[in-house]
């Protein structure tokens, strides 16, 4: 953080001592002392005790509104007492029997139940892994090596997929540290919500698939929406393409069944992670059973696709993911994080005009964005996107020093923010919840304009 910025950092260090504490021990043991990039802040990240409902508890005894929640995982809130009961139950019955159980095929027939494109499915242990299977399972089932996915879409940090995830987004040069030239050569990357460029791609290189995630790069930063994907899945069908849909975040968020469920889309395969394991590790990779065959030891490709892993399908995570998936089939938890979402939005924007700064919230579903340093006009409602939603202008890099003292502001005010800018909500969200973080965002506002921040 920049010394102009003496108020907020000041009362920061004042308010989370105990975080700084703890971040002292952290820095003995991890890189730059946090165990995810996107935990890393300064001068110190907080460190959270306990959590329920809508809110946590750092180690200071601070309540803070939580917008995190749980990375996308929580759709519930956190603690949830179905979650919290189920996995308690389990964790006395075993946590790792090394064997088949119960709780797999009851937390599998609810996958089942409200994915559309769940034929069969295969456990893993992220979001992560389950990308990098389906990317696998279509290499096999297609005979071909390429893949293809939009820039600013994220579909996990394995080696194929993590180029042009970040901007800047310079067309065909997405190097990543670590990352071969090889790996790089099997990836197309086309701009997002561009169905030119995607069909001069396909029929370019043929790929074995197209993977995007189901609401637009970054959990809609840079919006996808459905006459777009309407449009993927008819254009990879008639190519002989694979589609997936990456919807570790979508699933089970937007509605019971996903983005898929919501558009009336049926990918050939589908990721799944967070919210399916009901805030506990686990993924998934499901679809049609003539590509998930692959996994078989005879199947119709004549080669089967290795696939072991220690915790698939563990007990715990079946059970926490079981009984999340139950509430959720309700439809409840997500037409209300649904609701509170828009108002947040929309509370958001009134600030910003009673406030004169340039800034604009938007988005859709249960996410909120806010773009600072904004040059085009206020929000006309709830369906505007900014920028025309172009790539280069949604999905940037803002200024570190304003981003760093805006998430500090936050915090100061009892709100925690997703990466600084951003909110997930949860069926645990609350009118009250969302008055209270519309008036933190105005007070926050006022210490950046004192920090000569914000003009």
């Amino acid at each position: 953080m920049p010394a102009t910025a003496t108020t907020i950092e000041t009362r920061y260090r004042e308010k989370f001592p105990g975080s700084a504490t703890q971040y002292e021990r952290a820095r003995q043991l991890f890189p730059n002392g946090v165990t995810h990039d996107s935990r890393f802040m300064k001068p110190f990240p907080l460190y959270v005790e306990r959590a329920a409902g809508s809110r946590k508890i750092d180690v200071d005894g601070n309540e803070l509104i939580d917008f995190w929640m749980g990375h996308g995982s929580l759709i519930l809130g956190h603690s949830h007492p179905a979650v919290v009961e189920a996995v308690q139950r389990q964790v006395a019955l075993s946590t790792h029997p090394g064997s088949s159980h119960r709780q797999e095929l009851v937390w599998g027939e609810w996958v089942k139940k409200l994915i559309p494109s769940a034929e069969r499915m295969r456990f893993v242990s992220s979001g992560t892994e389950a990308t990098l299977m389906g990317l696998r399972v279509a290499r096999i089932a297609t005979g071909r090596q390429k893949v293809l996915k939009f820039a600013g879409h994220f579909h996990g940090w394995h080696d194929t997929l993590i180029p042009a995830a970040d901007p800047p987004y310079n067309q065909g040069e997405y190097p990543v540290p670590g990352v071969t030239a090889g790996v790089l050569g099997d990836l197309i990357v086309v701009p997002p919500n561009d169905l030119p460029a995607l069909e001069q791609a396909l029929d370019e290189h043929h790929p074995a698939c197209v993977i995007l995630e189901g609401t637009g790069g970054h959990w809609g930063m840079v919006p996808m929406r459905g006459e777009f994907l309407h449009a993927v899945r008819k254009l990879t069908a008639e190519k002989g393409v694979l589609l997936i849909f990456d919807e570790v975040i979508t699933g089970f968020r937007i509605s019971p069944g996903g983005s898929q469920a919501h558009y009336g889309i049926v990918p050939d395969m589908t990721s799944l992670a967070k919210i399916l394991a009901g805030g506990l590790p686990g993924g998934c990779l499901t679809g049609r059973a003539d590509l998930l065959c692959a996994l078989e030891f005879e199947n119709r490709f004549g080669k089967k696709m290795k696939h072991p892993g220690t915790y698939n399908g563990n007990p715990l995570s079946a059970a926490a993911g079981a009984a999340a998936l139950e509430v959720v089939a309700t439809g409840e938890p997500c037409r209300v994080a649904n609701e509170m979402a828009a108002r947040l939005r929309k509370g958001l924007n009134e600030l910003f005009v009673e406030k004169g700064v340039n800034w604009i919230a938007y988005g859709e579903f249960s996410g909120a964005t806010i773009l600072p340093e904004y040059d085009g006009p206020p929000s006309t409602g709830d369906d505007y996107i900014p920028c025309d939603n172009q790539l280069a202008k949604l999905d940037r890099k803002t200024t570190p020093a304003l981003t760093h003292a805006f998430r500090c502001a936050m915090l100061l005010n009892g709100v925690d923010f997703f990466g600084g800018w951003r909110a997930m909500l949860s069926g645990a969200h609350t009118a009250a919840d969302i008055d209270q973080t519309v008036a933190a965002c105005g007070s926050a506002i006022d210490l950046l304009r004192e920090d000569g921040l914000v003009a």
